[in-house]
C-alpha cells in the first residue's frame, strides 16, 4: 500500500499541525534563553521582552533558520535505509514526541532543550521502529560533542566580557563616565557579530546570495548603526546621585540597561536562527517525501520551503506569547543574582555562540549555551555566587530530556504506523 497515495493531504495537514505544535513548544520554553537574562537584571519588563522577543525570534527563524533545518532533516537518519512511508510517520512521531515533552516541562518551568528532545525523538524512532544502522551515528556525534563545547565556550567568552567590564568600567575611579565611552564599542559588537553570521551564512533561501567581503562590510555598516542608535539614547542618561548613594554603581548599570535591549534582540534573533529548526527540520523531511509522490531523494540538500519557516516562526511566536513567562524566571533570578552589566555579558556570548552554531550548521543547545555563559558571569564573582542547588535540577532536567523524547515518539510511532494500516 502506498501511505503517501492513499493518505498523502492528511498527513500533510497532520505534519504541519504537529510541527506547529512542536514550534509553539520551543517559544514556551526556550524563550527563556533569549529573554530570562534581560528580565531577571530588570532592564526589560515581561511585557517589553515579549514583544522584542516576537520580532527578532521571527527575524531570525525566517532568515537564518535553513542551515541547521538541513542538519535536522538530513543529518540523523540514513535515508537509504528508511521507506518513504516510515520516515514520513517517523518525522510526525518526532514532532508529537517533542511537542509533548516541552509541554510537560513548560508547565512545571523546566528550562529543558528542545535540541536534545527533537534529537532524541529522531534517534529514537529510526532505531528502534526502522533499524539501529538507520542512525547517522557518525553525524549524531558532532551534534553531541557541541552540547559539551558550545556551554564552556559559551561559560569562556560571558567570564573573558564580565572581567573587561570589570577592568574597564567597573574597578576604574569615573565608572559612569567610562561606562558612557565603552559602552557604545559592545554595542558595534554586538551587532557585527551577529549581522556577520547571518549575512555569510543564512540569507540564501531568502534569494540573498552575499560574498564573504559584501557580508564583512554591511556586518561593519550595521555595527556602527547600532552603536551610533545607542550613542543617542546613552545621552538621555544621566548620573542619578540618589541611587548611587544606595548602590554604588547603580548610574553605570543604567547604561547597561540601554545595551540589554541590543543583547536581547541579537539573543532573540541567535535563538529563532537555531531553535526553529527542530520543529521545521522534521516537517520539512514529511513535506519533501509527500510532494515528490514517496520518493526520498538520500542525501540531495534542498532549500527548505520558506511557507515551512514561517509557519514554525508563527508556532514560536504564540508559544512565547501564551506560555513563555513561566520560564523566564528559573533562567533569569534563580542560577545567580543578574544585574544589566552581567546579563550582557551572558546574553552577547550566548548569542555569538549560537549564531556561529546556527552558521555551521549545527543544531545546539540554546538553553545548555545561556545557562553555560551564566554560570561564566557568577565564577567571574566567585563560587559563592552560584545557587549550586538550582543548577543540579537544571542539569538533571537535562539529563532526563533525551530519552524522554526518544521514548515517547516510540510510542507515537507504533501508535501512527498502527492507525495507517500498519506500513
Amino acid at each position: 500500500m502506498s501511505l503517501i497515495a492513499d493518505y498523502g493531504l492528511v498527513l500533510l495537514v497532520l505534519a504541519c499541525l504537529f510541527g506547529f505544535f512542536m514550534a509553539w513548544g520551543v517559544g514556551a520554553n526556550d524563550v527563556a534563553n533569549a529573554m530570562g537574562t534581560s528580565v531577571g537584571s530588570r532592564a526589560l519588563t515581561i511585557k517589553q521582552a515579549i514583544i522584542i522577543a516576537m520580532v527578532f525570534e521571527f527575524a531570525g527563524a525566517y532568515l537564518a533558520g535553513g542551515e541547521v533545518t538541513e542538519t535536522i532533516k538530513n543529518g540523523i537518519v540514513d535515508a537509504n535505509m528508511i521507506s518513504p512511508n516510515l520516515m514520513v510517520l517517523g518525522m510526525m512521531s518526532a514532532l508529537l514526541a517533542a511537542g509533548t515533552w516541552l509541554l510537560v516541562a513548560s508547565t512545571r518551568g523546566w528550562p529543558v532543550s528542545t535540541t536534545h528532545t527533537i534529537v532524541g525523538a529522531v534517534i529514537g524512532f529510526a532505531a528502534v521502529g526502522v533499524s539501529m544502522d538507520a542512525v547517522h551515528w557518525g553525524g549524531v556525534g558532532p551534534i553531541v560533542a557541541s552540547w559539551v563545547v558550545t556551554p564552556l565556550l559559551a561559560g569562556i567568552i560571558s567570564f573573558c566580557l564580565f572581567v573587561s567590564v570589570q577592568k574597564l568600567i567597573i574597578d576604574t575611579d569615573n565608572p559612569f563616565l567610562n561606562a558612557k565611552r565603552y559602552v557604545p564599542l559592545y554595542m558595534f559588537i554586538t551587532g557585527f557579530v551577529i549581522s556577520l553570521m547571518t549575512m555569510t551564512k543564512g540569507l540564501k533561501h531568502v534569494g540573498l546570495n552575499l560574498s564573504s567581503t559584501e557580508g564583512f562590510l554591511l556586518s561593519v555598516a550595521i555595527g556602527v548603526l547600532v552603536m551610533l542608535i545607542g550613542i543617542a539614547l546613552l545621552s538621555r542618561i544621566h548620573v542619578d546621585v540618589e541611587a548611587d548613594k544606595a548602590f554604588h554603581f547603580s548610574s553605570v548599570e543604567k547604561v547597561f540597561a540601554i545595551l540589554m535591549i541590543f543583547t536581547a534582540c541579537s539573543m532573540a534573533f541567535a535563538h529563532g536562527s537555531n531553535d526553529v529548526a527542530n520543529a521545521v527540520g522534521p516537517l520539512a523531511a514529511i513535506v519533501g517525501v509527500i510532494q515528490s509522490g514517496g520518493e526520498l531523494a538520500a542525501g540531495e540538500k534542498s532549500l527548505v520551503p520558506g511557507w515551512i519557516l514561517l509557519l514554525g516562526a508563527l508556532g514560536i511566536v504564540v508559544g512565547l506569547a501564551t506560555y513563555g513567562y513561566k520560564v523566564i524566571a528559573t533562567i533569569g533570578k534563580e542560577i545567580t543574582e543578574l544585574t544589566p552589566s552581567r546579563g550582557f555579558a551572558a546574553e552577547l556570548a550566548a548569542a555569538t555562540t549560537v549564531v556561529s552554531a546556527s552558521g555551521l550548521g549545527l543544531p545546539v543547545s540554546t538553553t545548555h549555551t545561556l545557562v553555560g555563559a551564566i554560570l561564566g558571569v557568577g565564577l567571574a564573582r566567585g563560587i559563592g555566587a552560584l545557587n549550586l542547588g538550582m543548577i543540579g535540577k537544571i542539569f538533571l532536567s537535562w539529563i532526563i530530556t533525551l530519552p524522554a523524547g526518544a521514548i515517547l515518539s516510540i510510542i507515537f510511532f507504533f501508535i501512527l504506523r498502527a492507525l495507517f494500516g500498519g506500513v
